[in-house]
């Protein structure tokens, strides 16, 4: 009798602490995808826009990718401090699919590879991360995050016209 009390005390406080554990930030499980999904699609950028440093010779893809991993590298240490507040673990990379892109990214050379950097990483990576952004400026519960997605939604909308007009300069 004494052993199936001491497992119940032991399960309660078990309970209690990870019960203690999900709450202690009191965060939603999509302000949480939120945090982990905009911290890699950052990675993705700054990863992408690193590769274009060393890769592409175009003044134009040189000058965009310095300056998305600059405001990227910003950002994402505004949502890394975000994301400790909240006692939330976000990813350091990007994800399994973005760092195939940026693989087959790395394989392009010249041309080839600031065509495909200004679609994908300018164009397609701002596109999809506006869309996570505008979410989580709708829908987020908590504040703060709220507050950070509505924040960052204006640099990202002016890195996409910029990314679009990089696309067609160098689509020519």
């Amino acid at each position: 009798m004494k052993s199936n009390t001491f497992l119940q005390v032991a399960c309660a406080m078990a309970l209690a602490a990870v019960a203690g554990q999900a709450t202690a930030a009191d965060v939603s499980m999509s302000d949480v995808r939120f945090l982990k999904r905009a911290a890699q699609a950052g990675h993705y950028e700054v990863d992408g826009s690193k590769l274009a440093l060393k890769k592409s010779n175009n003044a134009e893809v040189q000058k965009f990718a310095k300056l998305m991993v600059e405001d990227h590298t910003k950002a994402a240490g505004e949502l890394k401090a975000l994301a400790e507040k909240k006692s939330v673990e976000v990813p350091v990379d990007p994800n399994f699919m973005q760092k195939g892109s940026l693989m087959l990214l790395g394989t392009h050379d010249g041309k080839g590879f600031d065509e495909e950097y200004a679609e994908h990483v300018g164009v397609d990576a701002h596109e999809a991360t506006i869309d996570l952004f505008e979410d989580a400026a709708k829908s987020a519960e908590d504040a703060d995050i709220k507050q950070f997605a509505t924040k960052t939604l204006p640099t990202l909308k002016h890195h996409l016209e910029m990314a679009k007009a990089l696309h067609h300069a160098v689509d020519k």
